[in-house]
């Protein structure tokens, strides 16, 4: 009997708690989980002496959502010093950009002339200027003055519908590309107009075929741009390309050693990756940067031959105080070879004597290698006297 008392009790405790619950679910009513305290069980000692008074409900705590995203450039300071009066190179561009400084960084961090400033923004591009305005950001910096030579690299967040002129154009579109083409060829206008370089990196190879594909369109958008805006191209679609002529996360380093250029993501660089960027800029740099107070360059065996254009590995020694050696001969930094075809025959060995005659041959006394079976007798020349 007292356990049937017993069970009673537990089910009309049980029918008390999940009525109002119920009732609540069958009316339609929402339920706010996350927001709401959990009912307090009833015990059988409030059934005996009374419920206890609950506790006071949590306030709810909501945030202001933003009525549209914005980004911001970053402080546009170097972050390694450097002189006063040093080259100040900012890197201008999305995700690609940041990494890209860094490696600039590393790769000028012993030239005390050349300051690296990195304004790289995430997801930014030249579509959604409602996110981030390139043209207006770039104009506030000419203003400011705050940058010598400019490098750009930017695009993998433009495969994407653009809006302008009260119209939406699909990515890739003929207004879409009008658009686009207007914007780019405003952004290198201003450029022009400060009278400041520029260096502009193509787009590489990515992991998704229909991905990379849109991606190269957007490239060579900005090829023709730089063209027509006269900027300093460089492609770097093929250098980073496997064997078989597709995309390989892997390839040579600066180093020449086989590593690894691209992210998981089959988008961004790895820093080996990135450092073969700032290679690639280096060479680009040497038409407006002649790295002041560098005591020894860089001897390249090849400049000023006829093989100077041939695709070559990118070799990097530490710092600016470098010498570059090709099989054991040194070659150096004043003679200019004019032939691919001289290097083949230097051994780096000077001329002991002076040089032969040819009368040699005919005078060569008997015995000698070089006498041919006829040479002539010492004795009776010295004999005879001088020869008139």
């Amino acid at each position: 009997m007292k356990r049937l008392v017993v069970f009673l009790l537990i089910a009309m405790i049980g029918l008390i708690e999940t009525g109002p619950a119920l009732a609540q679910a069958l009316s339609g009513d929402r339920v706010l989980v996350a927001q709401q305290a959990e009912p307090r069980r009833r015990t059988l000692f409030d059934l005996l002496f009374g419920e206890q008074p609950a506790p006071p409900a949590p306030v709810q705590q909501t945030q202001p959502r933003q009525s549209a995203p914005s980004a911001a450039l970053p402080p546009s300071t170097p972050k390694i010093d450097k002189a006063p009066d040093a080259t100040r190179l900012t890197v201008f561009g999305d995700s690609l950009a940041i990494d890209l400084s860094r490696a600039l960084e590393r790769f000028y961090a012993d030239d005390p002339n050349l300051a690296v400033i990195g304004q790289g923004v995430s997801s930014s591009g030249f579509v959604r200027d409602d996110y981030f305005d390139w043209n207006k950001a770039l104009a506030e910096q000419i203003a400011a003055d705050s940058f010598d030579i400019a490098v750009v690299i930017i695009g993998i967040n433009d495969r994407q519908e653009v809006r302008a002129n009260g119209h939406t154009y699909p990515a890739l579109s003929e207004g879409w590309t009008s658009v686009y083409q207007a914007r780019l060829n405003a952004f290198l206008d201003q450029l022009r107009s400060a009278r400041k370089p520029v260096i502009w990196l193509g787009l590489p190879p990515m992991s998704r075929g229909e991905y990379s594909t849109a991606i190269s369109q957007i490239s060579a958008l900005h090829r023709l741009a730089a063209f027509s805006g006269g900027a300093e191209f460089v492609d770097i679609y093929e250098r980073f390309l496997g064997e078989d002529g597709r995309y390989s996360a892997y390839g040579p380093d600066v180093n020449g050693q086989n590593g690894l250029m691209r992210k998981d993501d089959g988008i961004h660089f790895s820093a080996a990756g990135s450092d073969k960027l700032a290679f690639y800029i280096s060479q680009a740099m040497k038409s407006f940067y002649r790295g002041g107070g560098v005591s020894i360059a860089v001897a390249d065996p090849l400049a000023g031959t006829d093989a100077a254009t041939l695709l070559r590995p990118p070799y990097q020694g530490l710092g600016q105080m470098r010498l570059l050696e090709v099989a054991g001969a040194v070659i150096p930094l004043s003679r200019a070879p004019q032939r691919a075809d001289d290097l083949l025959l230097m051994d780096g060995r000077q001329a002991t004597g002076p040089g032969f005659e040819l009368d040699q041959l005919v005078r060569a006394p008997q015995g000698r290698l070089d006498a041919f079976g006829v040479g002539i007798d010492l004795e009776a020349a010295a004999a005879a006297g001088p020869v008139e």
